[in-house]
């Protein structure tokens, strides 16, 4: 088992919670935000010196609201990367539809290859409207599969962000290269060039490292898309029997389609919430004001899916979950360093990981707290898993 760390990278709240303003009346200056910035670099090096194998960032944009204030992951990582030597660096994710494809692969190839090998592509098809349509002159957003009034927006995502990643994979793997699809044509017809007329592209650089892509896994037709394609599967917040069943949808998937069958937890990863304290009852009082304004932002776009509702039944979009139901659903292990060890045991017996990323940090923590949190839980934690189960760290 890999043992990654992901976190928002947003700005402190003292007030974060039921109690503190509405989502969208929150604003921070400058100042707020550059300490949010260099803090989580400071974070990402404590990641490395604790011996985590990933270091995670996000990439979100025009947030007021202080939740996630990085908007570009790969530039965020070739900071990080000039300030370690091991750790790899990720980005959860880069929100495919928001770059022209040919911009994402040559940045990432800059940072893959300057870095030694240690970068990580994560790619997704994004969470806020608000994001997206401004950065695509109005014409990408993100939509869900299943509103009947945002399926336009479903469909065209999922078509640009499929064709982004042939043009992704095509530069990658190719000297020369060529695409034709609905939505690009790279190159364009009729481009000049020295008397001639520019007929194929060669990315420069290109990856002079192996490295490994991930994408979210958060809907069924996702579920099958990311095994087809070969990709590894990012899994979060969902509840562990319907979490189980996707994990061996994805294994099913990736046989039936490249005729061969996955090892245990091959190729799927899971990110857990996670608050180490004293006591149960002090880690749940450390942890639930974070919680419930994890919630306050994530709930509007309809990430309460991936739980159990009241009746239970999967969920609607509507679903806003307590503490208690995260705790008792599996998407957050909370309580002393044996309690959440036993909580990750009782995963690896369910799924098999093979990749684990603990998110230790929830909406306007501390970075202290986020620093307290990732050394308590390789120091705490880590020793009280099987032997044998977690890569050196």
């Amino acid at each position: 088992m890999r043992i990654g760390v992901f976190l928002f990278g947003g700005v402190e709240m003292a007030d974060a919670g039921p109690g503190g303003p509405e989502p969208t009346d929150r604003r921070y200056d400058q100042a707020a935000i550059e300490h949010a910035h260099r803090e989580l670099l400071s974070c990402g090096e404590l990641a490395e010196r604790l011996g985590y194998d990933s270091f995670w960032l996000t990439e979100h944009h025009f947030q007021h609201e202080g939740y996630e204030v990085v908007p570009n992951g790969l530039m965020f990582s070739a900071f990080l990367a000039a300030r370690t030597s091991r750790i790899r660096i990720g980005t959860m994710f880069n929100v495919v539809g928001q770059w022209h494809p040919l911009r994402l692969a040559e940045d990432f190839a800059l940072l893959h290859n300057l870095s030694g090998g240690r970068g990580i592509l994560g790619v997704g098809r994004g969470t806020v409207p608000r994001e997206m349509l401004p950065l695509t002159a109005g014409t990408v957003s993100v939509g869900s599969y299943d509103n009947p009034s945002a399926a336009r927006a479903d469909r065209l995502n999922r078509e640009i962000t499929e064709e982004s990643l042939d043009i992704l994979d095509a530069a990658f793997t190719n000297e020369r290269f060529s695409y034709s699809g609905k939505h690009f044509c790279v190159p364009p017809p009729g481009i000049p060039d020295r008397g001639g007329e520019v007929r194929e592209l060669t990315l420069v650089p290109r990856p002079r490292y192996p490295f490994q892509t991930w994408q979210a896994v958060t809907s069924p037709p996702t579920l099958r898309a990311v095994p087809t394609r070969g990709f590894g599967g990012v899994f979060w917040l969902r509840e562990r029997h319907r979490l189980a069943a996707d994990w061996r949808a994805f294994a099913e998937t990736f046989e039936q389609v490249h005729g061969r069958p996955l090892e245990r937890g091959q190729r799927r990863m899971l990110v857990l919430n996670v608050a180490v304290g004293d006591t149960r009852a002090q880690a749940m009082a450390t942890v639930r004001a974070g919680h419930d304004e994890f919630w306050r932002f994530l709930a509007p776009y309809g990430w309460g899916r991936g739980y159990v509702g009241p009746d239970g039944r999967p969920a609607d979009g509507s679903f806003v979950p307590t503490l208690e139901d995260s705790m008792a659903q599996g998407p957050w292990a909370v309580g002393t360093a044996d309690e959440v060890a036993a909580h990750i045991a009782a995963l690896d017996d369910l799924l098999g990981l093979t990749d684990l990323v603990i998110f230790p940090a929830m909406p306007g923590d501390p970075y202290d707290r986020a620093r307290e949190q990732m050394e308590r839980f390789v120091h705490e934690v880590v020793p009280l898993l099987p032997a044998g189960s977690v890569a050196a760290i």
